[in-house]
């Protein structure tokens, strides 16, 4: 069975994280969302908040498990019998960043691939600080993020 783990903070899941998770599941058998703890970002939603609204956008799609975690993503793949990390790129700074991040992980662990896949042409501009920021000032966020979380994000701004 070919598992995918597709890691990130997904603060909110956007409609390119969505294209990603869509187009590896008819790749892969399972595909596991990682929601990941970074200590580094001021997060919108808590990590169950986001576990919950990634939950709500892909209840539809079976070989999807979505999951929280934090600490070394080698150890999550490990734990989950995973052996591919799947990554969305959309600009040439993404790959810059993916592929330093896919030589270290392969420098820890060789047995684990990491797969990249080219974001749709439609979602390339899309990234959750940009919804974020686009919503705070007050803009559309329809068709930048699933339908079915767009109250949730503008609620949350709004608190």
């Amino acid at each position: 069975m070919k598992v995918a783990v597709y890691p990130g903070s997904f603060d909110p899941i956007t409609n390119g994280h969505l294209d990603i998770i869509k187009r590896g599941a008819k790749v892969f058998d399972k595909i596991i969302v990682a929601v990941l703890v970074n200590i580094d970002k001021k997060c919108l939603f808590e990590i169950n908040e986001r576990v919950e609204l990634i939950k709500k956008v892909t209840s539809n799609i079976d070989n999807i498990e979505v999951v929280s975690f934090s600490g070394l993503l080698m150890n999550f793949l490990k734990e989950n019998n995973a052996n591919v990390i799947l990554k969305g790129l959309r600009t040439t700074y993404d790959f810059e960043y993916e592929l330093q991040m896919a030589f270290m992980n392969n420098e820890l662990d060789s047995s684990i691939e990491t797969i990249c896949m080219m974001t749709s042409q439609k979602n390339l501009h899309i990234s959750s600080s940009a919804v974020k920021q686009v919503a705070r000032f007050g803009g559309n966020i329809e068709g930048l993020v699933p339908k079915e979380i767009v109250s949730d994000i503008m609620t949350r701004i709004n608190i």
